[in-house]
């Protein structure tokens, strides 16, 4: 066990994070093969969600009939009927899960938690993938590490993850950090090892939840995606790079069409992304800040309008990481501009019926 801890404080101290002694402490400490031994036929994320997952390791498993290792996994790797892999094998803890997983050609029952090591040898796998399961590995650097030395150069390791946890068996950290920080955690996970690649982000967040959802009438939007993927450092420049991938959602629009709507807003008062009519909105009166002198404008609240969704990401990478922006006609200047909203109820309380 001492050695064990010097191992994860050797690669740690190598982090430009600090970290606490408890971080990676959990509320049961109980052994995970119990924890894990109750069947979860379940799906941790909506339907919407699991799609973006499903695509996002479409797109980006480009190697020809890859070996495949699902790290954590359970009954559904995610992975789509378009990649025809070599081979996919399971590492995880419920046997039962594994079993029934369609995707799995091999299963392997191990506990990263008690053992980081990975039982299989350099260089065996072109494709890692650790899906929802990031939040509950005790010695993450190591596992990192693990993984660098079993992929095969220049193959792929993709961490996907969400807001949606077993708060008993998530470490402390991954429980008390945000969203953002999350995403700060992973990256260092990948960077501090020093056997990848710089990681590219993927985001996912903002869209409709589905309206099958049983949490549909809660109004709050889907399970956000998020992803960190980076390939192992190798010594040969890839012919197909990998793609850097961004959320899609909505058809987009031609932009000699899109133009033309713009300019006929006036007419049609309809948003000329997703043609929704638009809404008589009451200029708040602010004597602080006064923006506008009109009394009203126009705006699309359509939360699924591809302007709005598509808003959250763009907004994130270009550090306004909690807005989007909805569309916005200024009837007095006959001009259209965006709005930045930090939640899908915002500036709603201001319509005019």
């Amino acid at each position: 066990m001492i050695h064990e801890c010097k191992q994860q404080h050797d690669i740690m101290s190598k982090s430009k994070l600090t970290y606490s002694p408890d971080d990676f402490t959990r509320f049961d400490e109980s052994n995970d093969f119990t924890f894990y031994s109750q069947d979860r036929f379940v799906n941790h994320l909506d339907s919407l969600a699991l799609s973006s997952v499903r695509s996002l390791i479409g797109e980006l498993v480009i190697e020809d009939n890859p070996v495949i290792l699902d790290l954590m996994a359970g009954w559904d790797s995610h992975i789509p009927e378009s990649i025809r892999s070599k081979k996919v094998v399971g590492l995880g803890l419920n046997r039962n899960e594994l079993d029934n997983n369609p995707a799995l050609n091999q299963v392997v029952i191990h506990d990263i938690n008690a053992d980081p090591i990975l039982p299989f040898p350099d260089d065996t796998f072109d494709v890692v993938v650790n899906t929802l399961s990031i939040a509950y590995i005790k010695r993450p650097f190591e596992v990192f590490s693990e993984v660098g030395r079993i992929l095969r150069q220049g193959g792929l390791f993709l961490v996907i993850f969400s807001n949606r946890m077993f708060l008993k068996k998530a470490v402390k950290i991954w429980r008390e950090a945000d969203d953002d920080e999350r995403i700060i955690l992973v990256e260092d996970f990948f960077n501090t090892t020093g056997k990848f690649e710089k990681p590219t982000l993927f985001i996912s967040r903002g869209k409709p939840r589905p309206e099958s959802d049983k949490y549909f009438h809660l109004g709050i939007p889907s399970d956000p995606v998020y992803a960190l993927y980076a390939d192992k450092k190798s010594t040969f420049t890839r012919r197909n790079p990998r793609p850097n991938i961004t959320s899609a959602y909505g058809k987009p629009l031609d932009n000699r069409e899109l133009r033309a709507r713009e300019k006929s807003v006036g007419k049609t008062l309809c948003c000329p992304h997703c043609g929704e009519r638009l809404s008589k909105w009451a200029v708040p009166d602010n004597p602080f800040c006064q923006t506008w002198d009109n009394e009203y404008m126009f705006i699309c609240f359509n939360d699924h309008c591809p302007y709005y969704v598509r808003g959250w990401e763009l907004m994130y990478r270009q550090t306004n990481k909690t807005m989007s922006y909805r569309f916005m006609y200024n009837p007095d200047k006959d001009c259209t501009m965006p709005i930045p909203v930090p939640s899908a109820k915002a500036l709603k309380d201001g319509i005019i019926l």
